[in-house]
């Protein structure tokens, strides 16, 4: 097949497509993909526990007997018997909603693109944690908006330094249009925000008149079952919510949503009628069957079990073969772990040599709207088996003791 070229005239892009680039992520996954390479990149959930059985024979119902329905567009708020049962899902984590808040939307990711269209124009600030979702920063990035990262520790985001960030902001004479972040098991970082940040992050916000954008994929996937106090649940006048089924039943369904009150929650549908008119009848209607018949919750606790085993076997393997001189994040649950590596050494120039030898991860550096995780790297054990994940780490930790080695060689160990 012969490719057309446009005429050069005839390409007059946005200007707010000079910005646009390829996800690290979804480059690597051409040759993470490979069956020789161990991939310790992509947060793919593992969904061979899913009772596929189960979701086959409920797609086949609705098929036969409410097909006219299931096949036909639908609203742009979303199935109304799907948004009765997410709330549910929320009450599971002692999140408060009512359908009539809900706007569904094809995953988070959909739900991140409108929020940023809604409420961004070009060199509006957002504040996020420093790293931060790659996937928020690619669509706060195609509206053009200014990203402000705040460093965090073990505890989540640092309310002192968003104090000092808040502070030098006002002096410039600027606001920021919200406050982006993912206080459960939080990808990159692994970690989870503490109840004392939460409510120190709650107050600071309700001080200085900032809207909230919780971000919570991973919530349920807590290893001990614990549940954390949403924010949205402190302020709730304040906090626009993002929940997803991507990680609970599975990511093909395309099924996230977003709570807002009601001047927001209406300016949301109307977008989302813009974008793609509806959400799909047929899979709302799966996945609001799955959660009305199914033991769901046992799904979810099945997925807990074996994401855990996988944890336990990456730590475990980090704490046997990585060079002294690394540091890692310990999660609590969700899919990540966050590796420091040596100053010296660049995570993103590295993974040439990982990928030789058959390991891939995620660099660091994709996750910062501007400069910082250079000597970072993001691990994922959701998707590989325990086996797997062990034989990864080892591929990677002889890397990077190759690496050190030759740093220390070539400057003397001062690195």
């Amino acid at each position: 097949m012969t490719e057309v070229n446009f005429h050069p005239n005839l390409v007059r892009f946005a200007e707010r497509t000079r910005g646009m680039t390829a996800s690290e992520i979804r480059a690597l996954f051409a040759v993470a993909s490979r069956p020789e390479i161990v991939s310790l990149a992509g947060g793919m959930p593992s969904i061979d526990s899913l009772d596929h059985a189960s979701v086959a024979e409920i797609s086949r119902h609705i098929i036969t007997d409410h097909g006219g329905v299931a096949l036909q567009y639908g609203g742009g708020q979303g199935h109304e018997p799907l948004r009765d049962r997410l709330v549910e899902v929320m009450a599971a984590e002692g999140i408060p909603a009512h359908a009539d808040e809900i706007v569904v939307t094809t995953g988070g990711q959909q739900a991140l693109d409108l929020v940023a269209k809604l409420f961004l124009d070009p060199g509006d600030i957002v504040l996020a944690e420093g790293p931060s979702y790659v996937g928020a920063l690619g669509a706060f990035a195609s509206y053009e908006a200014d990203v402000r990262q705040v460093p965090m520790d073990a505890e989540g985001m640092r309310p002192d330094l968003l104090a000092e960030e808040l502070q030098a902001l006002a002096r410039a004479g600027r606001r920021p249009k919200f406050l982006y972040t993912v206080p459960n098991h939080q990808n990159p970082a692994g970690v989870s925000m503490s109840h004392r940040r939460r409510q120190d992050l709650a107050d600071l916000c309700a001080r200085e008149d900032i809207l909230i954008l919780e971000d919570n994929p991973y919530g349920l996937l807590d290893f001990k079952a614990e549940v954390r106090t949403s924010l949205r649940a402190l302020v709730p006048e304040r906090v626009l919510y993002i929940g997803t089924l991507s990680k609970i039943l599975s990511p093909g369904i395309r099924v996230g949503w977003i709570v807002a009150p009601g001047a927001v929650r209406e300016k949301l549908i109307l977008l989302k009628e813009a974008a793609d008119l509806c959400q799909s009848n047929l899979t709302q209607m799966v996945a609001e069957r799955w959660i009305a018949t199914e033991d769901w919750e046992g799904q979810v606790a099945s997925f807990r079990e074996a994401y855990r085993e996988r944890c336990e076997a990456m730590l475990e393997e980090l704490e046997r073969e990585l060079p002294a001189s690394c540091r890692w994040s310990v999660p609590t649950g969700g899919f990540f772990v966050w590796v420091e590596l040596p100053k010296a050494i660049d995570a993103r120039e590295l993974l040439a040599k990982a990928l030789s030898e058959r390991v891939a991860y995620v660099p660091g550096a994709a996750f910062y709207a501007a400069e910082g995780g250079e000597n970072h790297l993001r691990l994922s054990f959701c998707y590989p088996t325990p086996e797997r994940i062990r034989e990864g780490v080892r591929r990677l930790a002889k890397v990077l003791r190759a690496e050190i080695e030759l740093v220390d060689a070539l400057y003397g160990g001062s690195q």
